[in-house]
């Protein structure tokens, strides 16, 4: 390996054989651990809870007065009042309500729901069996391989990749495109999702990326509360009372005879014209 310098070219040569027991055992063993989780998460995954049709009918019913408020120009007079009483009472009187008798007593508490903390305990398993590979992969290469060059990227980078692309390996002089194993472990987490899109199909759970999202929000996953409804069905209430109806039909045909017969006008000069 030649010497470098600031100020020189640089020339350095990979001994091959940490081409051979550096770069590809990392990047195969991190396909093979991203094709063993896929297949362990399809292990454990059981059956997807049926949805509760109560809840269902609580969601519809907030979707039902939010597209009769953004729809209403579309429907006469009388029949947006109609809906409107309609919806406006039993929002009021909480028919729509998964539990009826408890409306006053607002959102239910996530951890007294068994469905709910044992979809709970499924997010927390697939997020485990995603982190635990990836910091023992990680460990891994920094007992094993700490300071290795692994690769020299063919085309010319500017240094603020530095940093990224040669962590571990304390060298301010040295080329921005070598690569270290560290970092070759991280463009290998980002970049095997084609390798696993093609293997595995679009729809897989070797992605390395979704750990890392995952990880980020955990603290809010589990800081969630359901939603009370009772108050979204009051809201909902009183955004339905002062909406304003304007019937967009109402002048629906002088519109369409000014639309077309501007243009039957401009498509009979033009033949008198030839």
């Amino acid at each position: 390996m030649g010497g470098f310098g600031e100020g020189t070219d640089q020339e350095m040569f990979l001994d091959p054989a940490i081409r051979n027991w550096v770069l590809f055992p990392i990047t195969v063993i991190m396909v093979l651990v991203g094709v063993f989780r896929h297949q362990l998460t399809i292990l454990m995954a059981g059956d997807p809870p049926k949805p509760d049709a109560r809840d269902v009918r609580q969601a519809k019913a907030l979707l039902r007065g939010q597209l009769l408020a953004q729809n209403n120009a579309y429907i006469p007079a009388a029949a947006f009042g109609e809906r409107r009483r309609y919806l406006c009472r039993a929002y009021e009187e909480g028919e729509y309500l998964k539990n009826k008798a408890s409306k006053d007593q607002g959102a239910a508490n996530l951890m007294a729901d068994p469905k709910a903390m044992e979809a709970m305990m499924d997010g927390m398993k697939k997020q485990m069996m995603g982190i635990v590979p990836q910091t023992l992969i990680m460990g891994w290469i920094q007992f094993f391989f700490s300071g290795f060059i692994v690769i020299k990227l063919p085309f010319p980078l500017g240094l603020r990749f530095k940093q990224m692309l040669q962590s571990g390996i304390m060298t301010p002089n040295m080329d921005v495109r070598w690569v270290s194993s560290l970092s070759w472990y991280f463009l290998n987490l980002f970049g095997l999702r084609g390798v696993f899109a093609l293997i595995l199909g679009g729809d897989n759970a070797a992605d390395g990326t979704r750990d890392m999202a995952a990880m980020g929000s955990m603290g809010a996953a589990g800081a969630a509360q359901p939603q009370d409804y009772h108050k979204l069905f009051l809201g909902m209430k009183d955004s339905l009372a002062i909406t304003y109806h304007e019937w967009d039909l109402a002048t629906v045909e002088q519109r369409v005879l000014v639309k077309y017969g501007k243009q039957a006008r401009v498509f009979g000069a033009g033949r008198r014209g030839t």
